[in-house]
């Protein structure tokens, strides 16, 4: 399925999730997900992480996305939940304070040394991020909005690149994992599907820190 495609059907699913029972929201579909690596070596020394927002993820902190095809089609019209907008500073940085810990725990597990002054560094860029329930500034913005009942699929994209002591590359790694089985999206918290992908972006990028040839 072409990206803008899977794009244009997780705002369907979305949409659809607020004006229709629970249990009809979306057929079942495979997961959106995808992992590439240009690492060529295990990364063998000590390592800092630096994690960010992208630019269009850190406007959406406090606005609606500002390309028209990135929002999504809700029946109740400004509800930001459906447009993927107004998520608040607050669950955006939880989400790179999970992305941070999780990697550190991942990497310390294989036996890398995460270090705030290690001279390589980890960058990762949290490109995309969509919730499964109304975040809090979602809800105080617009009262139709309901925590148990405003319900849609969600996940998350990553883009990392690891950085020598030079500024030099030594390999780009792109990851991004989507629910799109609203049954399972049903169940857990805000960013039950954004947080899953993080774990197993986590685990992926462990493993490959250690595997790649």
């Amino acid at each position: 399925m072409l990206p803008q495609m899977e794009m244009t059907m997780r705002h369907i699913f979305k949409s659809f999730i607020l004006s229709a029972p629970l249990v009809l929201a979306a057929p079942m579909l495979a997961n959106a997900t995808g992992f590439e690596s240009t690492l060529s070596a295990p990364l063998t020394t000590p390592v800092k992480i630096d994690i960010r927002l992208s630019e269009d993820l850190a406007y959406r902190a406090n606005h609606l996305p500002k390309k028209l095809s990135d929002r999504g089609g809700s029946s109740r019209l400004g509800t930001a939940f459906g447009q993927n907008g107004h998520y608040g500073e607050r669950d955006l940085n939880r989400l790179q304070e999970r992305l941070e810990k999780k990697l550190t725990r991942r990497l310390e597990k294989k036996g890398i040394v995460v270090s705030d002054t290690a001279t390589t560094v980890f960058r990762v860029t949290i490109i995309d991020a969509e919730n499964n329930r109304p975040t809090f500034e979602q809800l105080s913005r617009e009262t139709s909005l309901s925590y148990n009942n405003s319900v849609g699929t969600g996940g998350a994209e990553f883009e990392a690149e690891i950085l020598a002591v030079d500024g030099s590359s030594l390999g780009i790694i792109n990851y991004d994992w989507f629910e799109t089985d609203i049954r399972d999206s049903s169940f857990g918290g805000t960013w039950r599907d954004a947080n899953r992908a993080i774990d197993r972006f986590a685990r992926r990028v462990a493993k490959e820190f250690t595997t790649a040839s």
